[in-house]
């Protein structure tokens, strides 16, 4: 027998008493384990903004009156014109100057020549300064913000989860989802950090603030 066969053979074997129709949501499965690391009380836009600062990523906090005004310096700052844009991104929060915006879809030339991408996000973790992609609206393809060299990701307070498990909660698991931690970086075989290699060599990250003060 080979380890393929004696590996589905025990399978097969402890899913016997199995009902044919049983699906995994039939039944529950104890959670103990500790749903967030975050302390009682704790800024979670703030710790999520140190988190994201700390993988070399720019990050601006702003609120909804001042948000095309935030977007126009992230890309001054940059230096970039050609832009990415996905089907879906809030065409009022675009600002008014010299960039061209590539709407979605384009095709691999096209998006090698572009300078970056700007997008939307599906949520953020505040723990691991993550930013969570769906494919949502504003968010665009994988390709989109895999392939140009810049990202610049918009994301509001009231999308950024405490830990892993409550963001996981806010999603759905039916959807690609990419995660993204800071601009891609990898090493080599003597340790020595190189960007940009699996994506964008450059990442900013705008959060948006509440502006209602009543929001949790």
């Amino acid at each position: 027998m080979s380890s393929r066969e004696a590996i589905l053979t025990r399978i097969r074997a402890a899913l016997a008493d199995v009902p044919a129709d049983e699906v995994p949501g039939d039944v529950p499965v104890p959670r103990a384990y500790r749903r967030s690391h975050t302390e009682p009380g704790q800024d979670t836009v703030t710790l999520f903004g140190e988190r994201v600062a700390d993988y070399r990523a720019n990050v601006t906090r702003t609120d909804q009156s001042h948000l095309s005004e935030a977007i126009a310096a992230a890309l001054t700052a940059r230096g970039v014109s050609h832009l990415g844009l996905p089907d879906g991104f809030p065409a009022e929060l675009l600002p008014s100057g010299d960039w061209e915006w590539h709407q979605e879809p384009l095709d691999t030339e096209a998006l090698v020549g572009l300078d970056g991408a700007i997008t939307l996000a599906a949520a953020g973790i505040a723990v691991t300064g993550t930013i969570v992609l769906d494919t949502g609206p504003g968010q665009g393809r994988r390709a989109l913000t895999l392939v140009p060299d810049y990202h610049l990701c918009v994301i509001r307070a009231e999308q950024i989860a405490d830990d892993v498990p409550d963001a996981l909660a806010r999603l759905d698991p039916g959807l690609p989802l990419t995660f993204i931690s800071g601009p891609s970086a990898t090493s080599d075989i003597e340790l020595e950090r190189v960007e940009g290699v699996h994506g964008p060599r450059s990442l900013d990250v705008i959060i948006v603030d509440r502006t209602d003060p009543e929001r949790p």
